[in-house]
């Protein structure tokens, strides 16, 4: 396997690992919703906050206990749950 290949991997794997330490569900939170750990921030919350054009200094500046790698987090997890094949039956 070549460097740069080992190195996708591993930065995948770090990727992975961050998003679970980060992003959490519990039923009896947020209705299951995914939040980001120790919070009731919903992901959606900090991804419609961007998409309504929010930059990341002002969410961090108005949520202070929210950490620029929650909002890495949020944005990788959202990535993660649009990024797979959906098969239709014909």
């Amino acid at each position: 396997m070549s460097e740069d290949m080992t190195n996708a991997t591993t930065d995948a794997g770090t990727a992975e690992a961050s998003l679970s330490e980060r992003i959490v569900s519990d039923p009896a939170v947020c209705g299951g919703r995914p939040v980001i750990r120790g919070t009731r921030m919903r992901v959606s919350d900090i991804l419609d906050m961007l998409a309504g054009g929010a930059s990341s200094a002002e969410i961090l500046g108005d949520f202070d206990y929210l950490a620029e790698a929650d909002i890495r987090a949020a944005l990788a997890y959202a990535a993660q749950q649009v990024g797979h094949r959906v098969i239709r039956a014909a």
